[in-house]
């Protein structure tokens, strides 16, 4: 409801009429009742409306079982998995120090059962100077859209432990050291790791394609750039590595178009993004370690270069519509979706 809010409020909409004549198109075209049409397309500037994947296109990428082997799937959409998958690969990945399955806290190839909050607090003091760092990074298991995600850090560590503890024992998460993100975008915003999405998809002929880029951007003091945690994103020029002008707030956030980080006033046109050439390689260097035919990669750029912190097969492809200006102006994508039907 709020999102159909946001689209009558919105003083960028076409004419009712042109909107009509649009969706009883879109119907006829895709087949489908064209509700995507409503987050973003409804707008003046948007004129190549068909080159958008409608929902049902967007949920073969995630779905069809050409593009995803089930046994790549399990690890690319675990955490744990995909962590431990990654250092025994060599692939560019945070240092997990740890994880806890409930109670049972794993580190340093030991198990230790945890019986209470006073246990976990000694547990992870050690763990923290045996690892000599000052912070970790925890991610739930499973889950997506940067959700359940916090950090702790070694000053605070007992009493923020009382305030998380009882959430810690009773899920899944893993432990990574904090990656040091570089300066540079520390100047757009520093409270957050912003992270590339890129999406990798291996064609027909076998080759590895890059179809999709853009930077994800966390606001106030959130720990998750995610634009479905209430930050937003930037599309990237794929020819030199730039910041497109624009930046996107989903519909349930207001589904405002800035053109300067909310915080820092930084101005996204132009901005080069260090070791994007890099960041690129790395992820299709990832595929070759797991050859799944469609992926979503999350890589974070430190000063030293690219970190993926992790990967998945349902990435949001809503956002990849916008920061492209419509997916099927992809060669390999339109091949793709010819391949499906």
């Amino acid at each position: 409801m709020n999102r159909f809010k946001v689209f009558l409020k919105d003083p960028n909409k076409k004419s009712f009429l042109k909107i009509i004549k649009e969706v009883v198109i879109l119907i006829f075209i895709k087949k489908e009742i064209p509700f995507y049409y409503f987050k973003y397309l409804y707008r003046q500037n948007v004129d190549n409306y068909l080159d958008y994947l409608s929902l049902k296109e967007q949920r073969k990428l995630q779905d069809h079982k050409r593009l995803h082997n089930p046994e790549y799937v399990e690890i690319l959409d675990n955490k744990l998995k995909f962590a431990l998958f990654g250092r025994s690969n060599d692939l560019a990945v945070p240092k997990m120090v740890g994880y806890n399955l409930k109670s049972k806290l794993f580190c340093d190839a030991a198990e230790h059962q945890i019986s209470d909050l006073n246990q976990l607090i000694l547990s992870y003091k050690k763990l923290y100077e045996d690892h000599k760092v000052n912070q970790l990074f925890f991610r739930p298991l499973s889950g997506s859209g940067g959700k359940g995600c916090f950090k702790l850090s070694k000053s605070n560590l007992e009493s923020e432990l009382k305030q998380k503890g009882d959430t810690i024992l009773n899920s899944e998460y893993i432990y990574t050291k904090v990656v040091v993100q570089h300066q540079s975008i520390n100047q757009i915003h520093e409270k957050s790791i912003n992270t590339l999405r890129l999406v990798t998809l291996i064609t027909l002929e076998g080759t590895s394609e890059i179809i999709s880029a853009f930077m994800r951007f966390g606001i106030g003091t959130s720990v998750v750039d995610n634009a479905s945690s209430g930050g937003f994103f930037v599309g990237i020029n794929h020819d030199d590595g730039t910041l497109k002008p624009k930046g996107h707030f989903l519909p349930q956030y207001g589904a405002q178009e800035i053109y300067e980080h909310p915080d820092s006033g930084f101005k996204f046109e132009g901005f080069k993004i260090p070791f994007y050439k890099e960041a690129c390689e790395t992820v299709i260097n990832g595929v070759k370690a797991l050859p799944n035919r469609f992926i979503g990669w999350d890589v974070a750029i430190s000063d030293k270069g690219p970190v993926i912190i992790e990967a998945n097969t349902k990435p949001h492809m809503q956002m990849s519509n916008i920061a492209e200006g419509g997916m099927l102006k992809n060669k390999h994508v339109k091949n793709v979706m010819a391949e499906l039907s």
